[in-house]
């Protein structure tokens, strides 16, 4: 007789992650996502959008969403699948992203990828006048009265001597300020980025930490425990949260395929939403092996995505800590060092931080898709 499957899956969606396309007009030093591009053709469609659960947060990013020429009827239905929708972009694309914002005003949020001041982040994502256009959206969005808006970094080498004016830039603005760290996954086209002066990047998510600690918003607090994590994870340090991802939360690929997150060496599919219904794909044999890969994964990444739900569950957790940091004055100590890096970001094998701008520069700051016009 066979074994009745328990299935692990959640009925009610925390997070869904739409990877609208792979096409992509930067040419940032740590993805190779624009070396990749999906065609147009392949890319799933709103009939795909359609099939999409409820969700409470749903993350619409790339590549570019604003290559897609459909994207405002990707928006339109996206928005009633959750209670907040919110575009990941490169912000190079002002008047499409001004237009999209006249439409559908406070319904949606925008996130702008910005990797730091002026020249280096234009050196970083091989974008010409890139940082310019950021801000010119920003600031457009702002007096247009958009409140779920900001911008955020992935910090490295290069650029974690900016962040502390890019934190203090988003209060001034009035907006988000968010982070992350490299790593190395099929998702990107990479697996040789690397951190050669790790003191460097922890040196400044200490001080970011410290800053956001002094706020009188309590989620910058909980923001400040987010950049403890990324600190442990720069360290290679086992994760401070469970990963539940792909069971409360997904990544949807530009071809149809449910993915568990973006973070793995390799795509591990619970499904196609072209050929299947959710339901026939979330509670199915083939995600309960994918599940348990996921509770078995040996990668310890450290995302907003896969780390924001679970901080609501185990508040008990980071509230600790903000009460230990914040109110009883202990000093933020950086994590030990591991001596291999679960994402090789140790390894001898990846390119250096100068290495890999020069690749950038080589690539030149010349990009067809670019060139379109700032639209």
């Amino acid at each position: 007789m066979t074994e009745a499957i328990t299935y692990t899956g959640e009925k009610r969606i925390h997070f869904g992650s739409i990877i609208s396309t792979y096409r992509c007009n930067a040419k940032c030093n740590m993805c190779n996502i624009w070396r990749n591009p999906t065609k147009p053709a392949t890319e799933a469609g709103v009939d795909v959008y359609e099939k999409l659960p409820q969700m409470d947060f749903v993350n619409l990013t790339g590549g570019e969403p604003f290559l897609r020429s459909d994207l405002e009827d990707i928006v339109s239905v996206l928005k009633t699948k959750a209670r907040r929708m919110v575009i990941s972009s490169n912000g190079w694309f002002v008047n499409r992203t001004i237009r999209l914002f006249e439409k559908h005003g406070n319904s949606i949020g925008i996130r702008i990828s910005i990797e730091g001041l002026s020249h280096t982040n234009d050196s970083i994502r091989g974008m010409q006048k890139g940082f310019d256009n950021a801000i010119r959206i920003l600031t457009t969005l702002n007096s247009m009265g958009i409140k779920d808006i900001g911008f955020g970094l992935t910090v490295q080498d290069i650029n974690a001597g900016d962040v502390k004016e890019l934190y203090q830039l988003a209060k001034m603005m009035d907006v988000e300020f968010a982070t992350a760290a490299l790593h190395n996954s099929f998702y990107f086209h990479k697996m040789d980025n690397r951190i050669d002066d790790v003191q460097d990047s922890l040196t400044a998510l200490k001080a970011l930490a410290e800053d956001q600690l002094k706020s009188r918003r309590p989620k910058d607090w909980f923001r400040a425990y987010f950049n403890y994590g990324l600190m442990n994870y720069l360290q290679g340090g086992e994760r401070l949260l469970p990963c539940r991802m792909a069971h409360d939360a997904f990544f949807l690929e530009p071809n149809g395929d449910v993915l568990p997150c973006n973070g793995m060496d390799k795509p591990m599919p619970l499904g196609n939403l072209h050929e299947q219904t959710w339901d026939e794909i979330w509670y199915s044999e083939s995600a309960e092996r994918v599940r348990e890969a996921v509770r078995n994964c040996p990668k310890q990444c450290w995302m907003m995505g896969s780390v924001a739900q679970e901080m609501k569950k185990h508040i008990k957790n980071p509230l600790k800590w903000v009460v230990a940091h914040k109110w009883l004055g202990q000093e933020i100590t950086v994590p030990p060092k591991v001596e291999r890096h679960p994402h090789s970001l140790f390894g001898v094998d990846g390119l250096t931080a100068k290495e890999s701008m020069q690749l950038v520069s080589i690539r030149g700051a010349r990009n067809p898709i670019q060139e379109q016009v700032v639209e």
